[in-house]
């Protein structure tokens, strides 16, 4: 089956080249597939960057990220405890 589509394929080629015009019409289509074999090994390079970028971005990110501090409603409250803890040994 395979080898009888193979050979209709063989044929329809033949037969295009024998058209007018068929000829650089094939040639056309054979530089097409050359320029898209290109630029397909070109994406294949790009892929292993693009992951080793986005690693990169992602530690930046991390370290850009400003050092947690404690917000004025956590002080507050840590100086409200402090307070009490002072007030209840100090009155024992």
């Amino acid at each position: 089956m395979i080898t009888r589509l193979a050979d209709a394929g063989e044929e329809a080629l033949q037969k295009l080249g024998e058209l007018p015009g068929g000829k650089s019409m094939l040639k056309a289509m054979g530089d097409v597939r050359s320029r898209l074999d290109d630029v397909t090994a070109k994406l294949r390079k790009l892929d292993p960057l693009e992951r080793r970028v986005s690693a990169i971005e992602k530690r930046l990110d991390a370290l850009q990220k400003p050092v947690a501090t404690r917000t004025r409603k956590a002080a507050s409250t840590a100086r409200k405890t402090a307070t009490r803890a002072k007030r209840s040994s100090g009155s024992s």
